[in-house]
């Protein structure tokens, strides 16, 4: 598995009720804008065509008048009547064309003005079926110009909506996410202050035991001077785990040539005692490998390997660290990661087994300096077998 990204979960924690939010807000916001302009449209439509309205009942009435004379006197040079300002036509009951003019003849018999197609149509039903016509049919074109207005509207007032709505969400979104930044802070506040106050007394416990000439100390005592020991190492491990996790925002890179094989040998060395512990046998096959970053976050990348493989490794099992040119493998003969796991392994607080020991944040420490250094990490592992870290540049 190949790390990409180091987030902290606190952040995408955040993110995630954000954007939750966010998309419910806009996803309303839209349905409001959408429904008001609709029924904006509805009514300008409605007001146009009432407009309309008297005018059109004139043109028809005009139409069945002169159907009316024209069924009446029966005149050999009767033609239908013809209008320059409109067009018409009549239809039977059973909505069957008798004669037409019109230019949209796709008639909605069940309104009486409705627009359709650039064209206005009023129905008119005269008073007796003349020239055996039921329906009457006065079509106007719609010159489109209440439309255009209709449109600009709805852009003018559609973008001060959202405007305001925008604004609105700003001081929502601020008021929503309140108490949970506040319970951060104080999280973070409460972490500080506790792995600050837990640095001095660790540090001052490893100091006085290094000052101890353990060859001249009881089998016995010594025992319980290294139990001490690991307890310490392991307080100061996770004190610096957590402090990296607080600070590493406000932490400058200093970059130097970094000897792999040096830097790895001295962080085997600080946890010898802890190895020792569980009779690990620590193998390291060295190669020519060198590496330009900062040595003290590289320091708390190896440091976290080295720590698992020693926590979820079984008694008497053995590491091997082989360094290369391009990076280097540290692989122990531990519990392994199951495979639901291995996927989600470098995020914040996932945890290999609950039985262990830690907070589930080395890992993730692990994949925010390999992602600041370009670093790929890839993890091979077999459950109850073992679990082969590689790292690469």
């Amino acid at each position: 598995m190949r790390v990409l990204s180091g987030m902290d979960t606190s952040l995408l924690s955040e993110r995630k009720s954000l954007f939750s939010f966010l998309a419910l807000y806009i996803f309303l916001t839209l349905i409001i804008l959408s429904l008001s302009s609709l029924m904006y449209y509805k009514f300008q439509k409605e007001i146009m065509l009432n407009s309309h309205l008297p005018k059109l009942q004139e043109y028809a009435k005009d139409v069945i008048g002169r159907i009316k004379e024209m069924h009446s006197s029966l005149l050999k040079d009767n033609y239908y009547p013809r209008y320059s300002s409109f067009k018409s036509a009549i239809y039977d009951a059973d909505h069957i064309k008798i004669f037409s003019l019109l230019e949209n003849e796709e008639i909605d018999f069940k309104s009486v003005l409705y627009k359709k197609d650039g064209v206005i149509h009023f129905i008119k039903e005269p008073d007796l079926y003349y020239l055996g016509a039921k329906y009457v049919v006065i079509e106007v074109k719609d010159n489109g110009d209440w439309l255009v207005e209709v449109r600009q509207n709805i852009v003018i007032f559609g973008s001060l909506f959202l405007l305001f709505m925008a604004v609105l969400g700003y001081f929502l979104v601020n008021l929503f996410l309140r108490p949970m930044k506040n319970s951060l802070l104080l999280l973070n506040n409460f972490i500080k202050d506790t792995t600050h106050e837990l640095n001095t007394p660790v540090s001052t416990i490893l100091t006085n035991i290094e000052t101890i000439p353990q060859e001249e100390l009881p089998p016995k005592l010594l025992k319980k001077i290294k139990r001490i020991e690991i307890a310490a190492r392991t307080i100061s491990h996770i004190y610096q785990d957590l402090s990296y996790l607080l600070l590493h925002q406000r932490l400058s890179s200093n970059l130097q040539e970094i000897d792999v094989n040096e830097l790895i040998a001295q962080r085997i060395e600080y946890f010898k005692t802890l190895a020792d512990s569980k009779k690990i046998n620590i193998k390291f096959h060295k190669s020519p490998s060198k590496l330009k970053a900062d040595r003290k976050k590289m320091a708390r990348l190896i440091d976290n390997l080295l720590s698992n493989a020693i926590k979820y490794n079984k008694i008497g099992g053995e590491i091997i660290i082989t360094t290369f040119p391009k990076g280097f493998i540290i692989e122990d003969s531990g519990v392994g990661i199951p495979q639901d796991k291995l996927k989600k392994i470098f995020e914040r607080y996932i945890r290999v087994q609950n039985s262990e020991g830690g907070f589930g944040i080395g890992l993730h420490i692990v994949s925010m300096i390999a992602k600041e250094f370009n670093l790929k990490i890839d993890i091979d592992s077999r459950l109850n077998s073992y679990t082969k870290v590689s790292v690469r540049w």
